[in-house]
């Protein structure tokens, strides 16, 4: 009976993020209040049903403070904010997000720990392959389209910056899947027929910020899992998603929704077709690589990097974001840009705008911000376009305009203690840890310009992947073997 109250529990947790993408994301109360009734629920069972509820190892711990300190902070903050019941709604996102870490951590022990990257990246691509179906079947489906998206892949979460993150997030996990010996060769072969889908709807939500995220996790990935097997998987799997999505590129009824019905049928019925061949490449070739790693014709070991390379990758993201930050400061704000491709010639944003009112919220009061859902009074009242805006399109700046030093402290604390379980994880159980770890790099790099954080179905997803490593990291600290180092699998062509 307790082991299959667990497995149901494991089920529904990483089930989760996807059950609430078909609910607007989470973004609204009533998908929100739900989903932390459930994770609450979750840890109860955790605490009743489970032999070691609560981890034990110190960064998980400090992990899990910085969070618990945020809630209630963020919650505190309706004392001051100048809309107290927005920042009330923050404070239940917070605790939603702190139920679903304790969760995770607690639920995903043993076997549980290798299914958590499938199943991110498997909901991932749920999520863009029903974003895409209307696209490819428009004889079939038709779907509600906000006017603010202009065409752009939006459904079902409602933001089309927030889909471009999650196929970041899925093409990478597939990308690291695929190349990751320990795995079964038919969930390898899986991972490399995902890159394509993944990567149509990655272009089709004209997002630069998803591209850059993804980039920074492909970046991260190729430190993390510098394999011979690991590089040809990549290969494989972002020559896919680029051909698939160049393949897509020219066809406006698939990429904009533009053109009359019969147009969107062929230009869909088309990229369809290509989908499938480019898909079924992608298997036979990663099949075949497969097959030649088994017989020992092609070699799987690490291949040597500069010392600190890791202090280089992260440079190198560093640096990239700052220039792209610099150019797109220089740009004219005035126009507006289209929904597009042309999107990715620019790096124009009001974002900037934003980020200069938040500015100004935090010198108003630097050491506790101006309250949860502040910077959204103080845009009404210093805004230099005429813009509506609810976020300052940044979980940083945000939290530094309106949770102000006390929060970004508690923000910095919970990326350090996951920060410090990932490091102490990777040294343990490198194959099982380097996914999650590149996961938690796109969502980070991509809450930098956007407003994930507010998006549950998002930033799920890389708490399960962090509870995942909080985890790992007490099985590492307790001695015990890792479940990816304790049998590897002999690997058998499909």
């Amino acid at each position: 009976m307790r082991t299959t109250v667990l497995t149901g529990a494991r089920s529904a947790l990483l089930a989760g993020p996807l059950v609430l993408a078909f609910f607007s994301g989470g973004y609204f109360d009533g998908p929100r209040v739900w989903a932390g009734l459930v994770a609450w629920a979750l840890v109860a069972i955790v605490a009743l049903a489970a032999g070691r509820p609560f981890p034990t190892s110190g960064p998980a711990r400090l992990a899990l403070a910085g969070l618990a300190l945020l809630a209630v902070w963020t919650t505190l903050s309706l004392t001051w904010s100048p809309i107290a019941g927005t920042a009330y709604h923050d404070g239940q996102l917070v605790f939603l997000y702190l139920g679903t870490l304790l969760a995770a951590v607690g639920l995903l022990r043993g076997r549980a720990l290798r299914a958590v990257e499938p199943a991110v990246a498997g909901s991932a691509l749920i999520v863009i392959g029903y974003g895409l179906s209307e696209r490819l079947l428009p004889w079939l489906l038709t779907f509600s389209h906000s006017i603010s998206a202009e065409g752009r892949l939006e459904q079902p979460l409602t933001y089309w910056n927030a889909m471009g993150a999650v196929a970041a997030i899925g093409l990478v996990l597939c990308t690291h899947l695929a190349g990751e010996q320990t795995r079964p060769v038919r969930q390898r072969l899986v991972a490399a027929a995902a890159a394509a889908p993944l990567g149509v709807g990655l272009y089709c939500s004209f997002s630069r910020g998803a591209l850059f995220a993804c980039a920074a996790g492909l970046v991260a990935l190729s430190v993390l899992n510098p394999t011979r097997s690991g590089l040809r998987a990549a290969g494989v799997t972002v020559a896919s998603a680029v051909l698939a999505a160049a393949c897509a590129a020219p066809f406006t009824g698939v990429t904009s929704l533009h053109g009359s019905l019969h147009t969107r049928d062929v230009q869909g019925t088309v990229t369809l077709v290509a989908l499938i061949v480019i898909a079924t490449a992608a298997v036979l070739i990663q099949r075949r690589f497969c097959q030649r790693e088994h017989d020992g014709r092609l070699g799987t070991g690490r291949v040597g990097l500069p010392r600190h390379a890791g202090w280089i990758a992260l440079a190198v993201v560093v640096a990239g974001f700052v220039l792209f930050l610099a150019v797109g400061a220089r740009e004219n704000s005035g126009g507006q840009l289209a929904a597009n491709a042309s999107r990715l010639t620019s790096l124009q944003s009001n974002r900037y705008d934003y980020w200069r009112v938040a500015w100004r919220a935090f010198r108003a009061e630097p050491l506790r911000g101006i309250g949860g859902g502040g910077w959204a009074v103080y845009w009404l009242r210093y805004r230099p376009i005429n813009a509506g805006a609810q976020d300052a399109h940044s979980l940083y700046i945000q939290t530094a305009a309106e949770l102000g030093v006390v929060g970004l402290a508690l923000l910095a604390t919970l990326f350090t203690g996951v920060a410090l379980a990932a490091r102490r994880a990777f040294a343990t159980a490198p194959q099982l840890a380097a996914g999650p770890i590149a996961g938690v790099v796109v969502w980070a790099a991509h809450v930098t310009v956007d407003w994930d954080w507010e998006m549950p179905a998002v930033t799920l997803l890389a708490i399960l992947l962090a509870g995942a490593l909080l985890a790992l990291c007490d099985v590492s600290s307790a001695g015990r073997t890792p479940p990816a180092e304790a049998a590897r699998p002999t690997l058998q062509p499909a």
